[in-house]
This record gives structure tokens, C-alpha cells and sequence, in this order.
């Protein structure tokens, strides 16, 4: 996200990590999106390669993904999402 991008209050950043690899995904998201439809946006863009930093995988599938939520700190002005896979910590 470059420096002068402003997000609206209802944006969200989505930061997906698979395959050992992690990237945003270009387009913001409305933070209050349903976890499904962050995961259907996160399979569409990871199956077309258009995530920088993925590589396009055309059987991406993250159904079996955690959605964090992370709402703007002065640290980092905006919203973000993040889909990861989950961890074995505390199975």
C-alpha cells in the first residue's frame, strides 16, 4: 500500500499467507465482510496469480483458514484482515 493510499472506515487491507509465501491482495475489502467471502476473494485471487508476493496456485482452496481482524492502530492507519492457515499451537 503506498503512502498516500487512504482507506474509508468500512475498508479493510487482506493479507494472505499459504504455501509459505504472503501477500495483500490488491483491492481493499469491506471489513465487515463475512469470513466466507474472504475466503471465495482469497481462492479466486490466489488461483488467477493475482496476489503480490503468491504464486498463483489453481487448486488453492482455504476453507480450513483462520480470519483475523485488526482494526487500525496508529501504528498501521487501517483495517486489516488477515487469512492464515492454522497453527499447530495448543492442539
Amino acid at each position: 500500500m503506498a503512502d498516500n493510499d487512504v482507506l474509508q472506515v468500512t475498508e479493510a487491507r487482506l493479507n494472505i499467507t499459504h504455501g509459505g509465501q504472503n501477500g495483500d491482495l490488491p483491492d481493499t475489502v469491506a471489513f465487515d465482510a463475512t469470513d466466507g467471502d474472504v475466503r471465495t476473494w482469497a481462492t479466486e485471487a490466489v488461483r488467477t496469480g493475482t496476489v503480490p508476493g503468491l504464486r498463483r496456485d489453481e487448486q488453492a482452496t482455504f476453507h480450513d483458514f483462520v480470519v483475523d481482524r485488526f482494526p487500525a492502530t496508529d501504528a498501521r492507519p487501517y483495517n486489516l484482515i488477515q487469512l492464515r492457515p492454522k497453527t499447530p499451537f495448543g492442539a
